[in-house]
């Protein structure tokens, strides 16, 4: 298993359009490629701006190449992510797996990528 991490910034007043934004294009992308085996995307308020990472999982180096082309370091931008960040990382990084669990998100798996969330919406303990 691969783990491929990226990360991003947008001002708070984005952070909710943006995670909507993301997990209707990117994180659907990544787990329609064959061979992703899950994704998340997680944020936090950092200052004046708001955090984003992209945290996938991947079978192989082939199925990277396959979502993201030849040049694997390179990160994957959409459309309309001028219009969100406010600065990005161009790269991303590789870690490979040694253990752990399975992912929330992905193939073979009935849970079902939530809508955004806001930082300011409280969280109900049911």
């Amino acid at each position: 298993m691969i783990t491929r991490i990226w990360r991003g910034w947008t001002r708070p007043e984005d952070t909710d359009a943006y995670a909507a934004y993301i997990l209707e294009i990117g994180i659907a992308e990544y787990i329609a490629t064959p061979g992703n085996q899950g994704a998340y995307l997680i944020s936090r308020p950092d200052g004046d701006r708001t955090e984003f990472l992209t945290i996938s999982f991947w079978d192989e180096h082939d199925a990277i190449v396959a979502f993201a082309g030849k040049d694997i370091d390179q990160a994957v931008f959409y459309p309309e992510d001028d219009a969100y960040l406010i600065d990005r990382e161009t790269t991303v990084r590789h870690f490979h797996g040694l253990a752990g669990g399975r992912p929330l998100f992905g193939q073979g798996c009935s849970v079902k990528a939530p809508q955004a969330l806001s930082h300011t919406s409280p969280v109900s303990n049911m």
